[in-house]
């Protein structure tokens, strides 16, 4: 392992830039790492105490205004390897895109990874929240992942190891996923590419692509849907601020251009509230909300 750090770290950078949603304030300071090795040295040289958060796509996060004090592991664009390991095993490192994944695999010519393709953001954010969309999910698919701590030790665990639920991954304080391997089944790649296509053509249908948003803001309830009950209370293009809930899919919230984290988090706030008044169903944010108050 090198003694020099090859990646690139700048002091406060406007995190704005690197979320979805095109809001936030200023990190103290941010690291994009040459590869996972520069990314080990790095944290074994950061202070112990010192606060980290880790961004892909910086989709499904909301960032506060007041800025993040600590450091930002920018992984996107930076652990990018992705490579075939064996038959029906796929390696991808957390910076990869879930669209790279599904359509690198369906080039390969495997199946049941296709879905990927519709979760905007990087493998590092799928496996910690266990992403998913059109009734698939992403650990359904992992044979194992390698992990990084804050020492800059790799561990590598297999699914057993994890509590893993709906949008929800219980793991180890302080740990976090460098790289995955999906293992799928032996498919045609025409059909897998169809698959793709036909999935990427429903979601711009349905979903606000192309406006600064997270993605979906709340989690669905056990037997409904968060944007159905959103419709249902009448909150459809309701607006605070730049910030508001989606004509298109009434669980998408977006930046009509010059919306603040602060309009962001009332809109949610509203929208759980009159959800809690009208349907006595508590909301629960599948969005990670971070920074200082």
């Amino acid at each position: 392992m090198s003694g020099v750090l090859r990646g690139q770290l700048q002091e406060n950078i406007k995190l704005s830039e690197w979320t979805t949603w095109r809001v936030g304030g200023l990190a103290k300071r941010c690291y994009c790492p040459a590869d996972k090795d520069d990314l080990a040295y790095f944290l074994q040289s950061c202070n112990q105490d010192e606060p980290l958060l880790w961004l892909g796509l910086g989709s499904n996060t909301l960032i506060r205004d007041k800025g993040f004090n600590g450091t930002v592991i920018i992984t996107q664009g930076h652990l990018k390897e992705l490579s075939p390991l064996q038959e029906g095993i796929i390696r991808a490192e957390a910076g990869v895109s879930c669209a790279q994944v599904a359509r690198f695999s369906a080039r390969a010519g495997y199946k049941n990874g296709e879905f990927l393709a519709g979760i905007p953001g990087t493998i590092g954010g799928a496996l910690a929240m266990n992403a998913g969309c059109f009734g698939h999910q992403t650990w359904e698919h992992i044979l194992q992942v390698e992990t990084m701590n804050r020492r800059g030790h790799i561990i590598v665990r297999r699914p057993e190891e994890y509590t893993i639920a709906y949008r929800e991954v219980i793991r180890p304080a302080e740990e976090w996923f460098i790289a995955a391997h999906f293992e799928f089944a032996r498919g045609d790649k025409d059909v897998s590419l169809a698959i793709i296509k036909d999935l990427l053509d429903k979601r711009a249908a349905s979903q606000p692509t192309g406006k600064p948003c997270c993605g979906s803001v709340f989690r669905n309830p056990p037997g409904d849907f968060s944007g159905r009950l959103i419709e249902a209370s009448g909150l459809k293009g309701f607006r605070i601020g730049g910030a508001e809930v989606s004509t298109k899919h009434a669980n998408f919230i977006i930046n009509t251009g010059d919306a603040t984290a602060e309009d962001i988090e009332c809109v949610m706030a509203h929208v759980q509230a009159e959800v809690l008044r009208l349907h006595g169903v508590a909301l629960q944010p599948e969005v990670h909300i971070v920074g200082d108050v």
